[in-house]
């Protein structure tokens, strides 16, 4: 039975929705086979403000998902080798997002999409309605315990010390 989270949740902030995705499932139907992860690490990246964030020079073809409303996918090449999932949250026009950095058995964001076999061809997917990718909220719970954001060493001081990436404890 499929529970994905309540639609309402891809409005939150990204600050807010990062540790909230923490031990939910990420899903994928790879071949009519599903398999699901538990959430493990997020980040959260919020707004032009934000010099790590892509939206930090403004929309570009490249970010231009990340000003949609939430519930949408953003998938990115990094370092040329690595697609990177991204869930967009909040309201249309103010571009943030949350990184998803760790499943289950999965720890690293370019590790999980390998896994589950999500590329660019998957960046902009409708994660409330999509029978590819999607989350589900099951009931669990878990602590968790915030850090600073990793490989963002090009953002200025102000945002590399924030405590915005979220790790289930």
């Amino acid at each position: 039975m499929r529970m994905r989270i309540n639609p309402e949740l891809y409005k939150l902030n990204a600050l807010n929705l990062a540790p909230k995705l923490l031990g939910m499932k990420l899903c994928r139907n790879i071949n009519e086979q599903v398999i699901k992860f538990r959430i493990t690490e997020t980040e959260a990246y919020f707004g032009e403000e934000d010099t790590a964030c892509h939206a930090n020079k403004g929309k570009t073809e490249r970010t231009k998902v990340l000003y949609e409303e939430g519930g949408v996918a953003y998938v990115y090449l990094c370092y040329g080798i690595h697609n990177l999932f991204n869930v967009v949250c909040g309201e249309k026009g103010f571009p943030q997002a949350v990184l998803i950095r760790g499943i289950e058995d999965f720890n690293g964001p370019g590790k999980l999409t390998k896994a589950l076999n999500i590329d660019r061809s998957l960046n902009g997917e409708d994660l409330i309605n999509s029978t590819n990718l999607w989350i589900e909220d099951d009931g669990y719970k878990c602590d968790y315990k915030a850090e600073k954001r990793v490989g963002i060493d090009y953002a200025t001081p102000e945002y590399r010390d924030k405590l915005w990436r979220f790790i289930k404890i």
